[in-house]
């Protein structure tokens, strides 16, 4: 069964930076072998796409991050990251990630950015 697990969320001040990580268990196969995802979500919105990295390590990024955030991975510690620089208050969510192949959902990190 596969497991997500996101951490590093918090509070930060706008300009500042997060690291956002997503510890992934439970895979078939290596981590390397399947595309992740992160989302955020706003109360009373839908779940917003953020970034993907894929299998080749292609990177796509929402307009409204790209430049600012940076998706990674660790295949040695099958984990999933988000850095996060530049922050906006307009970045406050609740970050999850995923992986597509099983709509597996983590149970997602608070990020809130605030004077």
């Amino acid at each position: 069964q596969v497991q997500l697990v996101e951490s590093g969320g918090g509070l930060v001040q706008p300009g500042g930076s997060l690291r956002l990580s997503c510890a992934a268990s439970g895979f078939t196969y290596a981590f390397s072998r399947y595309a992740m995802k992160w989302y955020r979500q706003v109360p009373g919105k839908e779940r917003e796409w953020v970034a993907s990295i894929s299998i080749g390590d292609f990177k796509d990024y929402a307009d409204s991050v790209k430049g600012r955030f940076t998706i990674s991975r660790d295949n040695v510690k099958n984990t999933l990251y988000l850095q996060m620089n530049s922050l906006k208050p307009q970045d406050t969510a609740v970050y999850y990630c995923q992986a597509p192949l099983f709509g597996t959902f983590g149970q997602g990190t608070q990020v809130t950015v605030s004077s």
